[in-house]
């Protein structure tokens, strides 16, 4: 199983603003994990518009968590930036309904997102040794 990047960047910049209550720039972020700027912009748009975070425009501004990290669910939050999360695609497939792959692999996702139902963002962070020191001493 594998998740897109833009889930993993998703989840990046959740990680990144767990520990802080300060505002943080798109730009922070990307230079932080030597990623383009411009692939996280997508991203941040969309973590504002399902409220995740919360974003202020303009000198000054930047970005912070909108949900305490207790209560954002990674199960939850990996269904709503996977909602495709077929393993093959069985569309347009000749033997499609002949064969019975299909049903443990949508078993295998199940369990996959039951197990990540388990977890909060809070859970990562407090089970992450210095986390605050890794993202270089910034947290506030």
């Amino acid at each position: 199983m594998r998740l897109t990047r833009y889930t993993d960047y998703a989840l990046r910049v959740l990680l990144f603003l767990a520990p802080r209550s300060g505002l943080t720039t798109v730009g922070e972020i990307a230079n932080f994990y030597k990623i383009s700027q411009n692939h996280l912009v997508k991203t941040v748009q969309d973590l504002v518009k399902y409220e995740y975070i919360e974003s202020f425009k303009g000198r000054g501004g930047g970005m912070r968590l909108l949900k305490s990290p207790d209560k954002i669910n990674l199960g939850e939050f990996v269904k709503r930036f996977e909602p495709d999360m077929r393993l093959i695609d069985c569309i347009g497939c000749k033997i499609a309904g002949s064969y019975a792959l299909p049903l443990p692999l949508n078993r295998a996702v199940a369990a996959f997102l039951q197990v990540l139902d388990q977890y909060s963002l809070q859970d990562i962070v407090d089970s992450s040794e210095n986390l605050s020191i890794i993202f270089g001493n910034r947290a506030k």
